[in-house]
């Protein structure tokens, strides 16, 4: 399968990039007899020769493709009916000419009437509204919504996005929204292809290209942006690219501690199990040494446990001070199964001290500050690692909130999984990794506060990686990728990449403790993909 492009454009974005293709040259026309011959092609996918198809148009642009659509596909033989919201004589522009183009060839009909044949047809298309709907659909609209035309229907191909949900945030713009099938957007995906609950609600997305020409984006070359006058986007698919060109080479010279030393915290007797599989998913990855710190208490039932990595006594905030007085041992995770407390914060406290080492903090190291003077002196002894501001430097921390630890540390930031990522990685001087089935993984902004920070958005994770330790196995790689020196952002989206495709490969039946054993076949496979990237040159 041919993987899609990694730039994600919002709404806005998109519309820009629309824009520029009609300066670069390419009539608008073009690129909507392109789209809707693309979704005419999908539909004929979808259905067999001959089938009954209702197409339901909105007054804008969207509803432009679905003429075209119709044409196409009445040329090739479907039985086509289409259904416009409003009055044709009030289409304006583009869409105009093609419900012209249209009625050459056959009739339109009221939306209010198509109830009937949208419950007898084959499949339906929904070309009613594009992703820049910024509105709840109401009258018929929303009743054809609510009316579960994708389970009436033989199916339901929706055009850029299903009616009713917002393009940039993934969300439904009110209680009505279509359900698709399949989903055929345009050029470049957008958030709400890939952010729960779209990734829903679109179905299958096919990304079909329309001729808007690829200079109508922006990109990095030699600290330049090429062209300049193109969308710079400033969120991206995670994907294997990524993961190839991020993790280390090994160097036939090189020793173990060239790939680093990571610290995995441990917590009191009967609660170690966690560390130890941060501390196998750290040396799996590739960390050159690996030491747990456990408790006095704990030490001999770590021991029965730990081979190849090593363990020392650690009891007290002072003690850990002086254990990362070695600045080789250069990452550090806490909070796996550590416990919730004034001890906990202590620990977190002073390993931030140690401005050298790259900090995970996961589980416990999050809830012990789910108070609004603790939080916030764990966003300062943040931002003092990066110079005084998020903004002059990198602090080399890493927050890997699932959705309920977020609403503790960060109860007061609302909005997108996109916008909330961005504000906590601001508000906290730290990469937020806010998990789920799509993982946002956010970089505080720079100084240059007109400039959106860098989003990353992964979506390989299967549902096998709902299972106790897994989020412990995450936080152990990416901590294994900072002690290889990779900064925050790239660990962090290398890292819950390598993670779900270890999932994906073992399947049904995965518990935590399998995730470590795959990571060897994923880096040889990330090995053997570098290869291939350069030998073509990308």
């Amino acid at each position: 399968m041919k993987e899609p492009p990694l730039e994600i454009l919002t709404n806005e974005q998109m519309a820009t990039a629309d824009r520029l293709a009609v300066e670069l040259g390419v009539p608008s026309l073009t690129l909507m007899e392109n789209a809707g011959r693309s979704v005419a092609e999908e539909a004929g996918k979808m259905t067999d020769a001959g089938a009954r198809i209702v197409i339901l148009c909105g007054p804008g642009n969207n509803g432009g493709d679905g003429f075209v659509a119709a044409r196409h596909l009445k040329e090739r033989g479907y039985d086509v009916a289409v259904f416009l919201l409003g009055a044709i004589d009030r289409l304006k522009g583009d869409a105009a000419e093609m419900a012209k183009r249209w009625l050459a060839m056959g009739a339109v009909h009221a939306l209010s009437d198509a109830g009937q044949a949208a419950a007898d047809a084959d499949l339906i298309i929904d070309a009613l509204f594009g992703a820049g709907l910024a509105r709840p659909l109401e009258g018929e609209a929303a009743r054809l919504a609510g009316s579960d035309l994708h389970l009436s229907a033989g199916g339901l191909l929706a055009v850029d996005v299903p009616s009713g949900l917002n393009g940039t945030t993934g969300e439904p713009l009110g209680e009505s929204v279509f359900r698709a099938d399949r989903t055929v957007t345009f050029f470049r995906l957008k958030p709400g292809h890939v952010l729960y609950p779209g990734r829903d609600l679109c179905g299958e997305v096919v990304l079909a290209d329309i001729g808007i020409p690829e200079e109508a984006l922006s990109r990095a070359r030699d600290g330049e942006l090429i062209p300049k006058s193109g969308v710079q986007a400033d969120i991206e698919l995670n994907s294997v690219q990524h993961a190839a060109l991020a993790i280390p080479e090994r160097r036939s010279q090189a020793h173990k501690y060239s790939y680093g030393h990571a610290l995995v915290l441990s917590g009191p007797s009967a609660a170690t199990g966690a560390a130890r599989l941060g501390a196998r998913a750290a040396l799996r990855v590739g960390s050159g040494l690996v030491t747990v710190a456990s408790p006095s208490e704990a030490i001999q039932e770590n021991a029965a446990h730990l081979t190849s990595i090593m363990l020392i006594p650690c009891d007290t905030a002072g003690q850990i001070g002086r254990v990362l007085g070695d600045q080789r041992k250069n990452a550090v995770l806490i909070g796996p199964g550590f416990g919730v407390g004034e001890h906990t914060r202590e620990m977190v406290l002073k390993i931030l001290e140690a401005r050298t080492a790259g900090v995970v903090l996961d589980a416990d190291a999050l809830t012990s500050f789910a108070n609004e003077e603790f939080r916030q002196h764990l966003f300062a002894a943040i931002k003092r690692r990066a110079g005084n501001g998020a903004g002059s430097g990198t602090s080399r921390v890493v927050l890997t909130p699932h959705e309920g630890e977020f609403a503790r540390l960060f109860p007061s930031i609302e909005g997108s999984k996109i916008d909330r990522a961005r504000q906590a990685a601001n508000l906290s001087g730290a990469v937020i990794l806010l998990k789920g089935p799509d993982t946002v993984i956010a970089r505080p902004a720079t100084s240059a506060a007109d400039v959106p920070s860098r989003v990353v958005i992964n979506t390989n994770a299967p549902p096998w990686l709902a299972t106790a330790g897994s989020g412990d196995v995450l936080a152990g790689l990416i901590a294994g990728l900072l002690a290889q020196s990779l900064d925050e952002q790239t660990a962090a989206s290398t890292g819950v990449w390598i993670h779900a495709e270890c999932a994906n490969r073992f399947g049904p039946g995965l518990i935590a403790e399998d995730l470590p054993e795959i990571v060897p076949e994923i880096l040889r496979d990330l090995h053997a993909k570098r290869r291939e990237l350069r030998n073509s040159g990308r």
